[in-house]
């Protein structure tokens, strides 16, 4: 039996057409279907042949996954992938700032919930650079803790002021704090803390307010009456007041300016008003060796 395909070509209008002869068998079927990929197997017989055409649809088989399943798929890898580097590439630097947590308050208050996410951790650390200046491999800075207050039958006219300090503070410390209590002196000695002439302190400026010097002038004066050099042993600090005729204001203003003193340059852990003897402090001690200090008001 001779069998011969004369030719398989694609027909006009999304179709092919598959021409054959045969001494036995002579059509011409025309296949109205549009494929993109098409196989013409041949098997021969005794009077004619077999032709079969198989073809699939545009497009490629599908894997067997729908797109949420791919997606859940995705989100497991990714999750398994951040949980292998917490493990094994944790930086360094971060196991160092975790174990010195445990023994700096400080520390642990700064990075507080960061603890155990690096990048987090490493915003923290770069935040409180910035606050601190470009200057932050200084031995002596602030602190991120806001200091205690407290009161011990304090008596305005003849009682000590308690200075609680982190650490035991330097030459510079001592007189740049030395410096904020004799200001504060000043200004109360020349009748700064004057609660009974507050003019603006309610007041707008949106719209020019109007000072009354006369009033002013004829408010009775209010000032301090004395203070102390200021002292220093190890980490604590005191100083002698009189707070004379003014007003609780003034502790007001002191303790606003110790706040951001202590924050921004010397850690301050408690401050006391009143009380005789506080901490450590040895009465008569001024040996300079045993670190005894003092500021000249």
């Amino acid at each position: 039996m001779k069998a011969a395909m004369a030719m398989v070509r694609g027909a006009a209008k999304g179709g092919f057409r598959i021409d054959s002869e045969d001494h036995s068998w002579n059509k011409k079927t025309l296949f109205p279907y549009s494929f993109s990929l098409f196989q013409v197997t041949v098997q021969p017989s005794r009077r004619h042949r077999l032709i079969t055409v198989c073809a699939s649809s545009d497009g490629a088989k599908g894997s067997g996954t729908t797109a949420r399943g791919r997606r859940l798929v995705r989100i497991h890898e990714d999750k398994r992938k951040r949980e292998y580097e917490r493990l094994h590439n944790y930086p360094a630097w971060a196991k160092v700032l975790e174990n010195a947590c445990k023994d700096d308050a400080e520390l642990r208050a700064l990075l507080g919930d960061s603890i155990g996410n690096p990048e987090l951790m490493r915003k923290r650390v770069e935040q409180r650079v910035r606050q601190k200046g470009r200057d932050f491999r200084k031995s002596k800075t602030g602190s991120l803790l806001a200091f205690k207050v407290s009161f011990r039958d304090f008596n305005p006219l003849d009682s000590y002021i308690w200075f609680e300090f982190f650490g035991s503070p330097s030459d510079r410390d001592v007189d740049l704090f030395g410096s904020v209590i004799q200001s504060w002196y000043v200004m109360g000695r020349l009748g700064a803390f004057n609660s009974t002439n507050l003019q603006l302190a309610n007041s707008s400026m949106e719209y020019n307010p109007l000072y009354d010097v006369d009033k002013g002038f004829k408010v009775m004066p209010s000032s301090f009456h004395e203070i102390s050099d200021i002292e220093f042993q190890d980490n604590w600090g005191r100083v002698w007041v009189d707070l004379g005729t003014a007003d609780y204001f003034a502790v007001d203003v002191l303790l606003n300016c110790l706040t951001v003193l202590s924050s921004e340059y010397i850690g301050i852990q408690q401050i006391v008003f009143g009380g005789q003897r506080i901490g450590d402090w040895e009465e008569g001690m001024t040996n300079a060796e045993y670190g005894y200090k003092y500021f000249k008001i």
